[in-house]
């Protein structure tokens, strides 16, 4: 099964996410199938940015957002998504 989840990038204490498709299995910094999107939290405000219509495909193939990732989508402003 396909999850969109966080894979973790950055040095030591200055965490850096991608947000990932990738095999529910995989290690989490594991090979992934795509990136759609980032999110930095050390920005303030936090910044994400998503490739949402990417994300619309992956979800209606049937991969699954996780918890994490589902409530930065609901919770992105829409002046920061990306469209490409």
């Amino acid at each position: 099964m396909l999850m969109i989840r966080l894979a973790r990038f950055g040095a030591r204490k200055q965490p850096y996410y991608r947000i990932v498709v990738i095999e529910k299995d995989r290690a989490r910094n594991g090979r992934s199938v795509e990136v759609v999107g980032t999110y930095n939290p050390r920005t303030e405000p936090a910044t994400v940015d998503l490739k949402q219509d990417r994300i619309d495909y992956w979800t209606s193939k049937g991969a699954q957002l996780s918890d994490t990732v589902a409530k930065l989508t609901k919770n992105a402003p829409k002046a920061e998504v990306a469209a490409a």
